[in-house]
């Protein structure tokens, strides 16, 4: 409800200011990239928020959620920034008779103008590596390099308005507002990706405490701390870890908790399959770890019926066999889908933990096809007859997750009621 407030009411903030020019606009075509560079600048005020990884739109909403805000926001962004100059430029050039290349060589003349072109030339360029079809063939240290061409962008934006944008300069009232506004995003912003991070790092200096090898390649790290108790952490969480000494500093992954915060301990768990985690098994007792987070709403806060469905695949058993710890949840079915039975990790762990709990646990084996498939509808119904009254948490490949999703969609089960982790992340 805040989040919708604060939208609309920047919404009406900014039609009012177009709607009472302090100058008019010289022509439709100018009104245009009037409203246009309005919209811009709050679309990049949006993505900054979307970004900052406060601990409030993460609760509220989930890192996945907020990921996909982030990417269509940065899309809106994009072809607002080429569009808004073009508007302008076709205006003047109309009411100079002019022809379009000659009033941008003399609108590029003025400073501001071409700290604004630049900026729109860097938003090119980050959308151009962050298609699915390049993001495929970058390695991440490449992608996330050029998303911080995003910093620039943000600093060129903010000096184009100030001595650009008429919305901006002209009242005292209208600089109150965009600088407010700006203030309170690139605060956020510092806030949610350095302030906070710094501040916990150096109240719990994180350090590894063992190594274990787990089943199908997979490895655990257990950290210890300081004054984890004071740790905002909750099982099915995840935190983005650093290994200073062990990995370059840019290196940084999104790992899960696999067993509930005790207020002692914590474990990542993390299966073999690129630089960083296989070389987790490498990782010497005693490195320093820099952790950023906790993330992610795959949380029992999220439920609303009184009983469990947790469904995983693969290594998403790890957020799953710590909410199978997490004692708010009850009347607990766990669904663990694995190749075979030597290669489900944590297997010992899940049977003894379901015993204790009184929890139902289903290893699902074998390969998937049309004899094998326990996700389809009537099998799954079979498994679990009430699932329509459970919520269910499901974490895995994503190909496992789509499927699950579709069938929890034909039979009927209510949205609020499902709840599922693919681990995009926000800002990188």
């Amino acid at each position: 409800m805040v989040t919708v407030a604060f939208l609309l009411i920047n919404a009406v903030i900014i039609h009012a200011m177009f709607l009472s020019p302090e100058r008019p606009a010289y022509n439709v075509l100018g009104s245009v990239g009037r409203l246009l560079g309005l919209y811009l600048a709050f679309a990049m005020v949006v993505q900054l928020l979307l970004i900052a990884r406060l601990p409030l739109l993460d609760r509220g909403f989930g890192m996945d959620h907020l990921t996909v805000w982030h990417r269509w926001t940065g899309f809106a962004v994009f072809w607002v920034a080429v569009l808004h100059p073009v508007c302008v430029v076709l205006g003047f050039a109309t009411v100079s008779d002019i022809s379009f290349l000659r009033q941008t060589a003399i609108l590029s003349e003025q400073l501001p103008v071409v700290l604004g072109m630049i900026a729109v030339a860097l938003i090119i360029v980050v959308v151009a590596f962050s298609v699915q079809a390049a993001r495929k063939r970058l390695p991440y240290e490449v992608w996330h390099a050029v998303h911080l061409l995003l910093y620039a962008v943000v600093l060129l934006a903010v000096i184009h308005q100030v001595y650009e944008g008429t919305a901006f300069t002209s009242s005292p009232l209208r600089q109150l507002y965009w600088w407010g506004l700006w203030a309170f995003a690139i605060g956020a912003l510092l806030t949610g990706r350095l302030l906070l991070p710094l501040v916990r790092n150096a109240r719990h200096a994180l350090r590894v405490a063992a190594v274990v090898p787990e089943p199908d390649n997979a490895v655990s790290v257990h950290i210890t701390g300081r004054n984890l108790h004071l740790l905002p952490a909750r099982a099915g969480q995840f935190f983005l870890w650093r290994f200073p000494g062990h990995n370059p500093w840019w290196q940084v992954n999104p790992f899960s908790l696999s067993a509930a915060p005790d207020g002692r301990s914590l474990r990542l768990t993390a299966k073999g399959v690129g630089t960083t985690s296989t070389g987790l098994r490498a990782i010497r007792v005693g490195t320093r770890v820099f952790a950023e987070g906790p993330y992610g709403a795959l949380t029992a806060s999220q439920r609303v019926r009184d009983a469990t469905l947790l469904i995983a695949g693969g290594i998403g058993i790890t957020p799953i066999r710590a909410l199978l710890e997490d004692p708010d949840l009850t009347d607990v079915v766990v669904l663990y889908r694995v190749r075979d039975t030597a290669n489900a990790v944590f297997g010992g762990e899940l049977h003894n933990l379901a015993q204790s709990r009184g929890a139902r646990l289903h290893l699902l084996t074998g390969r998937t096809g049309p004899d094998n498939n326990p996700f389809a509808p009537a099998n799954l119904t079979g498994l679990v007859p009430d699932i329509t009254e459970r919520d269910i948490f499901i974490c895995g490949p994503p190909a496992l997750t789509v499927a699950v999703l579709a069938t929890l969609r034909q039979l009927g089960v209510p949205k609020r009621q499902i709840h599922a982790e693919l681990f995009r992340l926000a800002g990188g």
